[in-house]
């Protein structure tokens, strides 16, 4: 938690991209090491690359321990928090970990392009096609092309929700779409909007700055934020989307968002369940080995999967 603690001491929004990059996957990988709770035993970790919209995009799958190697696995692609700028494979090695286990099923993390170098829609162009690519080689990959999840945390979360109304749109149908704390309204109004914004605004890991900082990255210009693709909750409908895991932390600027679009898609005739873990903060999940509730939450993450993927079967 020190580890973590530390990013609000010298905050990212304040530093070069390279150097926040620096210290959030050491951030991340630090803490990640405290337990092993963080990073458990797997059956297998496999790294692939695919030719994405503009250059190779790097894919790292893991299949759940006590999974049968012969076995077609569902499959759930993971797409990574940090603002759309930090991140990587490596910082959320132990959330995929967890999932491949708890679910039971195979997991493909996704390298995507990173902000300020690739601003939108270049994260959600490399989202939606490693997930073309899993369905195309499914057999080679050894899953279950019917049974297809998405997931991500914050800005991945953002990802995941934008690309599940792509893939509504283009007629594929996805078992479920599991949502860390997301980020689902990018407008400068949005932090008036949502009473978390200015509740959270600061003292806690994810500060407005850090927020406006993020999206700055992100988007070419501030109209993008109009744009369904990096505002989902901007979507015309969410009708016949995917149904919902919408995971959101008591001590978030985004809880209020990530909770208003679990109740527009459920508004909407989409099946959603909205849970909030009370008393946390923006990044818990990668706590697990300060943090009881961590754990418990990629738990709830894992059994929301499971029991999506039981009803294609």
């Amino acid at each position: 938690m020190a580890r973590l603690a530390a990013l609000s001491d010298v905050p990212l929004h304040a530093l070069a991209v390279a150097e926040a990059r620096r210290l959030y996957r050491e951030a991340r990988l630090g803490a990640a090491a405290e337990s092993a709770v963080n990073s458990p035993e797997v059956a297998s970790i496999a790294n692939y690359w695919f030719d994405g919209p503009a250059n190779p995009v790097g894919v790292r799958a893991y299949r759940g321990l006590g999974s049968d190697p012969q076995a077609l696995l569902p499959a759930v692609m993971y797409l990574h928090g940090g603002g759309w700028t930090c991140g990587d494979l490596d910082t959320h090695d132990g959330p995929c970990r967890q999932i491949a286990n708890n679910a039971g099923c195979a997991v493909f993390s996704v390298d995507y392009r990173l902000a300020p170098e690739h601003r939108f829609p270049a994260a959600f162009e490399d989202a939606l096609a490693a997930v073309d690519w899993v369905l195309e080689e499914a057999e080679m990959l050894g899953i279950d092309r019917r049974r297809i999840a998405i997931a991500g945390d914050s800005s991945g979360a953002n990802l995941a929700a934008a690309v599940a109304l792509a893939l509504r749109d283009r007629g594929i149908a996805l078992a479920l779409q599991a949502l860390v704390y997301p980020a689902t309204d990018l407008r400068p109004e949005a932090m008036q909007a949502f009473a978390s914004r200015a509740e959270f605004a600061s003292d806690f890991l994810l500060d407005r700055s850090s927020i406006e900082w993020s999206i700055a990255n992100y988007l070419r210009h501030e109209s993008d934020a109009a744009d369904w693709r990096a505002s989902p909750m901007l979507a015309p409908s969410l009708a016949g989307a995917a149904p919902a895991y919408v995971l959101t932390a008591g001590f978030d600027p985004l809880r209020d968002e990530g909770r208003a679009y679990a109740a527009r898609l459920l508004a909407e005739g989409v099946t959603a369940t909205s849970e909030c873990f009370e008393g946390q903060v923006h990044g818990f999940i990668n706590l697990g080995g300060t943090m009881a509730a961590a754990p418990h939450a990629m738990y709830r993450v894992g059994q929301a999967l499971r029991s999506a993927f039981r009803k294609v079967e």
